[in-house]
């Protein structure tokens, strides 16, 4: 077990931060994280606006202190522009870091919407959104007593600047459509890292005594990722409520498809679910060393919505060839939103996530 996480880490280092065909951050409840998934779902809410957070921890069986660890922090609002459009804007923050070494990157971007009514009126409508969104992001790793060595020649390699910084700016489209006040469903896409800012790190050869033999300056653009996302909410009976949802991601050699369903259960006076609960299942698959589609995790989703607040928790079951040392155990995730409501005299039903 102790060459299998020493080998995992040192592999995750090195294909990350110089290789760099790694993955996005993700969330398993990315239906609770939406300024991550698609910067035209800022202000996409049927409240005046809303504050949620995000924690997921992964791995912590395999690599145990040097774990997966991702946070996320989101607000957003909607502001009435003429009769029936609405024009958003948000903010996000999140961190994330992983391996002995914490490498790691933390963001914050701000991200802006308009929303286009091309149909219908407050109880079944059309809406086409298009939205955008800045950042600036920080990428970095702890370097003590951290190098590769070069047997040939007995060099070894450094990173004598293991933190930079890099813009990041992505786009997003969205159509939903309300059917009834029960009724939705929507569907959209992203496209992320559009500039492809350089994730590459500036190492240094160096002898025995630290004296640097020469400079190595790579050049790798982070891939462009395109999401591709929708789900639907209908009763299959008063206050009992299907939910599918299903996301595509697309970046550089990764494939990752995430989809399930859930059950909300209406609580309390009102079938427009602000009291609820839902319980859900999820199945995630992917590529596997850039070629093979393999099976990763199944995914179990609970929420409990009561007035403004919302609490969702999921835990993933590892199904993966890597089952047999995290033991089926991957990952354990918490989000918390709270949405501001205030007099909406022209509200429209949007899509609930």
């Amino acid at each position: 077990m102790k060459i299998f996480r020493y080998v995992s880490i040192l592999s995750f280092l090195f294909i990350s931060g110089f290789s760099l065909t790694a993955q996005d951050i993700h969330f398993s409840q990315f239906y609770m994280s939406p300024l991550n998934l698609n910067p035209a779902l800022t202000g996409v809410s049927n409240c005046t606006g809303r504050v949620i957070a995000n924690f997921r921890n992964q791995w912590s069986p395999v690599l145990k202190s040097g774990a997966y660890n991702t946070f996320s922090m989101s607000y957003d609002q909607k502001m009435p522009v003429g009769r029936y459009d609405y024009f958003g804007i948000g903010g996000t923050f999140w961190g994330d870091v992983a391996g002995t070494h914490n490498y790691g990157t933390m963001q914050g971007k701000i991200s802006a919407s308009y929303a286009k009514q091309m149909g219908g009126y407050r109880k079944k409508a059309h809406f086409l959104v298009i939205g955008a969104e800045g950042g600036l992001a920080r990428r970095g790793l702890d370097t003590d007593k951290f190098n590769f060595p070069d047997e040939d020649n007995n060099l070894f390699e450094t990173v004598p600047n293991p933190h930079f910084f890099f813009g990041d700016v992505s786009a997003g489209l969205l159509w939903w459509s309300i059917l009834d006040e029960y009724t939705n469903f929507y569907v959209g896409a992203a496209f992320q890292h559009l500039n492809q800012a350089n994730q590459a790190f500036k190492r240094s050869l160096v002898d025995s005594t630290g004296a640097v033999i020469r400079t190595i300056n790579n050049s790798q653009g982070l891939y462009t990722k395109v999401t591709i996302h929708g789900g639907a909410s209908f009763e299959i009976q008063p206050r009992i409520a299907v939910l599918p949802y299903f996301v595509t991601f697309l970046q550089g050699p990764h494939v990752q498809v995430n989809l399930g369903t859930a059950l909300r259960f209406a609580l309390g006076n009102s079938r427009l679910n602000n009291q609820g609960f839902q319980v859900g299942a999820w199945y995630r698959f992917g590529t596997q060393y850039e070629s093979k589609l393999h099976s990763d995790a199944v995914i179990i989703t609970a929420k409990f919505d009561y007035e403004n607040f919302g609490v969702g928790l999921s835990y993933d079951a590892n199904i993966s060839a890597l089952r047999n040392a995290s033991k089926i155990n991957n990952g354990l995730e918490l989000s918390v939103i709270y949405n501001i409501c205030g007099p909406e005299h022209r509200g429209i039903y949007c899509p609930k996530f």
